[in-house]
């Protein structure tokens, strides 16, 4: 029986080549697109969780209740880690990580710029980081410990066996001694060339990381086995109040969150961090599942539609005695059939795209073949997507009446069987509409991002760190700068990066200040011209002039922080406390974004110092920024020639702030447009299904003179309907799914009235095409042949 079924089931695959055809692309397609999304989505998931320890590791984090208003953070004190293994029994290990950016490492004459953080002694012990050389143990225990890549262990040593006990040259200032080599972390999350220890990252210019008072690193802990985080929580939540703290009257209440979330849920609401990426992970899930399901019901309809070729077939055997479960079986088992060689085709699919795939989105996602839960999985979708596609055609044409088929009637099934599959067509446009609609609004944010109005102007702006002899001789290196071709502008900041400030300070006070009110004031240490070489725009007051020895007492605030303390009106030369000592406001400058803009705008204050920069700020002339950097280079070679010329345009610092939103940008397309071409096979089938109830009428009117342009309005009019009634579902769906998308931006683009008109439109145009293609078909079809009973 089963040989019977099969045999007869790819006959008529066979017999119906371009049906078959259209049915297995259609079916693949759905599947390798759900199957690429599912990965992404399992490899976002898996990112931070594939450390043995992972169910017992958590990042601390602070809660800090400021004069009633809840503000959170990561941040933490660099002493916390030791504490809380003294302090708390449930705590087995804990580190503090401090993120070290591009250090400069020399081994002999060969000098290097790699990335890098620091962290403690335990640091190989809580990780699964696989350790090639050296032991977890001992990796960062002295002062002089650093842990290094297999990639940097090549490029200076050779091998990673030969780099153990070898000494290497750190900012020309300190020797470190190899401890470890760890395997090349690949994914983004944690991609790194060196760990430095934690005593070593103090000692280095950054005594300040003992102290209570200051908040920088992050703390990451290990819990015992069997240990309850919730105990251990609530015995660490108040420790800080034990100890000195910025401001006393302050309340900070330690919280834990599990490690392997950071990466989904980094964003705090209501003090807990609940939002993130996991957003983006949860959307393309939806997707992958709305995608597998027009394709299914591509199956269903693309069936129905050539259910009339198999009409007699279904006669003959229930006059032969089948029944309708048996039947219900057999095309079940047919649709099953179609699943599995769809997924054949799906898998190649998604081998042959996965490279492309990577590349795309930064990842270095494969096909797990070894794993046996996948093979589990490939095999559940295949019968899922099997009784899903085939359930609806397995009943309606078991539905057949032997005597009417047999007497050459068409079976047009119930009023309720055609609305169901109208109501399928739509679905399918439903989602395509709304695709259409986020992917253009998806679009419209990302270029908002890429080309919002920031205050200062970002082309020919570039970045220089101040390292070894350039820091020294300051004065010489900005007169010989100034004095290059191409050059327009220069001057300093004490961030590694101007377009992310993000050094704050919770102790500014002026006139009117609520005592118990703390805000938190980005601030820092900017050199003469700082204005003019941002083009920033001054409302009030004037710039630091180097010439005005008072001005290293004054200080410039943005508008935000004047409208916070009440200054709006004749602000200049109005005092503000900063800790210890008092400044006088010279100027007000435009706000301006020196953040993401996911984030408001936050007050600003910016002090004048001659000294202690770690970037130097260059706006070249238009056109002349090769000929400039040229300069730059070998007067950084000439002054500095222990440490290798590096630079970064300001542009392209802003620009990656958004990496994550241009990757979703670009699937957002991709799969948007695979899911309008599924669903134009759908409507496909419905149009063939139609043509093919009416092939008689067809031919009738063709015989009196019916041409084209009258066909195309016979077989479109109805489409037209289900696709506007698919419009007038999508577009409040679509407009309520994208506003609640740029929630999370403070500064957003609108949402246009023409993007639902453009929309419309081209779901209403590739409606219209796939109908004329049908169209055509059947004007060019002989009308003898459609009025022969058959």
């Amino acid at each position: 029986m089963f040989k019977n079924y099969l045999h007869i089931a790819l006959r008529n695959l066979w017999k119906s080549k371009s049906h078959s055809a259209i049915n297995l692309v259609g079916l693949a397609l759905g599947i390798a697109c759900s199957l690429l999304i599912l990965l992404w989505v399992q490899d976002e998931r898996s990112v931070d969780a594939f450390h043995k320890n992972s169910d017992r590791l958590f990042y601390v984090y602070e809660k800090n209740y400021i004069a009633g208003k809840l503000q959170t953070w990561y941040w933490t004190q660099g002493p916390l880690a030791e504490e809380l293994k003294k302090e708390i029994p449930e705590v087995e290990g804990a580190t503090a990580i401090s993120w070290a950016g591009k250090e400069v490492f020399r081994v002999g004459d060969k000098v290097l710029k790699e990335n890098g953080y620091s962290a403690g002694a335990d640091f190989f012990t809580m990780f699964s980081h696989q350790l090639l050389e050296g032991s977890a143990k001992n990796a960062l225990s002295t002062p002089n410990s650093l842990a290094i890549s297999r990639k940097m262990a090549k490029d200076f040593f050779g091998s990673p066996a030969d780099a153990i006990g070898k000494t290497i040259l750190f900012d020309n200032k300190k020797n470190f001694t190899v401890s470890a080599v760890f395997e090349d972390m690949t994914r983004v999350a944690d991609r790194t060339d060196f760990i430095m220890s934690w005593s070593a990252y103090v000692e280095n210019d950054n005594g300040w990381a003992k102290e209570w008072p200051s908040v920088d690193p992050r703390t990451v802990i290990l819990l015992r086995p069997g240990a309850n985080a919730a105990a251990a929580e609530q015995k660490m939540a108040h420790m800080l109040d034990k100890f000195g703290t910025e401001q006393k009257d302050i309340k900070t209440v330690l919280a834990l969150q599990p490690f392997k979330d950071y990466y989904l849920r980094s964003e705090f609401k209501d003090g807990v961090p609940t939002t993130g990426k996991i957003e983006y992970v949860r959307l393309f899930g939806i997707v992958a599942l709305f995608i597998l399901l027009i394709a299914c019901i591509n199956f269903m309809n693309l069936t129905t539609a050539r259910s009339v070729k198999r009409a007699k077939e279904i006669g003959v055997r229930k006059v032969m005695g089948a029944v309708r479960g048996l039947l219900i079986r057999q095309f079940i088992g047919e649709a099953i059939l179609m699943a599995f060689f769809s997924v054949l085709l799906a898998l190649l699919i998604v081998t042959t795209t996965l490279p492309a795939f990577n590349q795309l989105t930064d990842k270095q996602i494969s096909l797990p073949v070894g794993d046996g839960s996948f093979w589990a999985s490939i095999v559940g979708i295949t019968l899922l997507t099997g009784l899903l596609s085939g359930s609806y055609p397995a009943f309606f044409l078991s539905s057949f009446s032997p005597i009417r088929v047999l007497k050459a009637a068409l079976p047009s099934g119930t009023r309720g069987d055609a609305r169901f599959r109208q109501g399928l067509v739509v679905f399918q446009f439903v989602l395509s509409i709304v695709l259409i609609l986020s992917t253009m609004l998806v679009s419209r944010q990302v270029n908002y991002l890429q080309t919002a109005k920031l205050g200062y102007d970002r082309e020919n702006l570039l970045y220089i760190p101040l390292e070894g002899e350039l820091a020294k001789k300051l004065d010489v290196f900005a007169a010989e700068v100034k004095r290059l071709p191409g050059v327009q502008q220069l001057s300093f900041v004490s961030s590694g990066n101007p377009t992310y400030m993000n050094d704050g300070t919770l102790s500014l006070g002026w006139t009117g200040k609520d005592p118990s009110e703390h805000i938190r004031f980005i601030h820092e240490m900017i050199g003469p011209d700082f204005m003019k070489t941002m083009k920033l725009q001054m409302v009030a007051g004037r710039d630091f002039q180097q010439d005005f020895a008072t001005d290293t007492l004054g200080c410039i605030l943005n508008e935000t922080a004047v409208a916070l303390m009440g200054y709006q009106k004749d602000p200049i030369g109005k005092i503000v406390e900063q800790g210890s000592w008092k400044t006088h406001i010279i100027g007000v400058v435009k706000d301006f974004h020196f953040q993401s803009l996911h984030e408001k705008i936050m007050p600003l204050i910016l002090n004048m110092s001659k000294r202690n920069f770690s970037t130097a700020i260059v706006r070249t002339q238009p056109g002349q920024t090769t000929a400039a950097l040229g300069g730059l280079e070998k007067l950084c070679r000439g002054m500095n020639p222990a440490y290798p010329f590096s630079y970064r345009f300001s542009d392209q610092d802003y620009a990656r702030m958004y990496d994550g939103e241009q990757v979703i940008g670009r699937l957002s397309v991709i799969f948007a447009g695979l899911a309008i071409s599924i669903s134009c096979l759908g409507l496909l089938g419905l149009s063939m299904f139609t043509a093919e109830q009416r092939t008689r009428e067809i031919g009738i009117r063709k015989v009196l003179g019916a041409g084209i342009p009258s066909l195309f309005a016979l077989l479109s009019r109805n489409f037209l309907g289900l696709v506007g009634l698919a419009f007038l579902i999508a577009a409040p769906l679509g407009w309520w799914a994208m506003n609640n998308w740029l929630q999370g931006y403070a500064y957003r683009t609108d949402i246009p009235w023409w993007m639902f008109f453009a929309a419309g439109t081209l779901a209403v145009a590739i409606a219209l095409v796939t109908v004329f293609w049908q169209t055509i078909r059947a004007a060019r079809a002989n009308p003898v042949r459609s009025l022969r009973a058959e």
